[in-house]
């Protein structure tokens, strides 16, 4: 699994012009699942995530996790971040897990993402959305959990 988290100061995801999530403080993840994935490596991603240390401390050094300032999470499904760009000029999506899979474990990954106290929103699966942040920083890391 694959996840880039973007520290944001707002974050929105809009589907067919309306607004299906939004944070404010907090982090936008944009996660791909891959076809070796699992129930376990999901919620190893989740648990990296929340604990993540991309925050700066009273000392201006990132060592808080969005959990430890009170921010939000927002979710975003993007099979994209799994594609295979290292030959040629069009990305493969090989790597990337077929539909059913990707939905059932989108869908615990948000669920299992429910058990922490954030605040926390997402996009939808398989729609067009449409994504606005504002990124902090910028601060942005790729995360990947492997079996």
């Amino acid at each position: 699994m694959r996840a880039l988290l973007q520290r944001v100061t707002s974050a929105s995801v809009r589907v067919e012009g309306q607004i299906v999530g939004e944070i404010q403080h907090g982090l936008l993840v944009l996660f791909a699942v891959q076809p070796n994935d699992t129930r376990e490596i999901a919620e190893r991603m989740v648990q990296r995530i929340v604990r993540y240390r991309m925050f700066s401390d009273a000392h201006g050094k990132m060592n808080q996790s969005v959990s430890d300032v009170g921010g939000g999470i927002l979710w975003v499904s993007q099979f994209t971040l799994a594609a295979d760009t290292e030959k040629g000029l069009r990305p493969s999506f090989s790597c990337a897990a077929p539909p059913e899979l990707a939905r059932v474990l989108y869908e615990h990954t948000l669920t299992y993402a429910a058990t922490f106290p954030l605040v926390q929103a997402s996009g939808r699966f398989g729609a067009d959305m449409q994504v606005a942040l504002v990124n902090d920083g910028p601060v942005t890391f790729l995360l990947e959990v492997n079996a």
